[in-house]
């Protein structure tokens, strides 16, 4: 399944709707403003919370939590010794962790488990401008997890560009 991310809206405060690939909504990403860390929620159509994403305060490096029914899921980093400076790791609670790797910046890359490709990020196969697709490429797998993972890496790439 793929899903339609308007790239321009990623201000705290901003809210913004992901639609499906046939133009439904299918997220909402609702940002928190005033909050002392940024803070996002996605929640589904109904305006049920399904994940938050939360930037960690204290650390060595920067990070973002995301979290399901008040429950930390997983920790996202950029990977420390990578020849790549674009590639993130998600070490999700129950021990797993995903492989974030691409031009984070440009919109083109992968959400791997283990070397098999579970979401593929990218601006080629669309003509709207400032938008990008997220293509989920198992259907077992959790769409609103990864969708959460691309906004958050970009978030983060995009803060590490601008210096903090």
């Amino acid at each position: 399944m793929k899903y339609l991310v308007r790239d321009t809206i990623f201000a705290i405060g901003d809210d913004y709707w992901i639609e499906d690939e046939h133009g439904r909504p299918a997220f909402l990403v609702d940002g928190k403003a005033l909050r002392l860390r940024d803070t996002l929620e996605i929640k589904d159509p109904d305006g049920r919370v399904l994940i938050t994403l939360r930037e960690k305060l204290f650390g060595l490096r920067d990070a973002m939590t995301i979290e399901r029914d008040g429950e930390t899921l997983a920790a996202i980093r950029r990977k420390r010794l990578s020849l790549l400076r674009n590639h993130y790791r998600v070490a999700l609670v129950e021990g797993t962790e995903l492989d974030v790797s691409g031009r984070i910046l440009d919109r083109e890359f992968a959400v791997e488990y283990e070397g098999e490709l579970l979401a593929h990020i990218s601006r080629r196969w669309l003509t709207l401008r400032d938008t990008y697709g997220v293509d989920v490429v198992r259907e077992d797998a959790d769409a609103a997890l990864l969708i959460a993972v691309a906004v958050c890496v970009i978030r983060m790439a995009e803060k590490e560009r601008d210096g903090g």
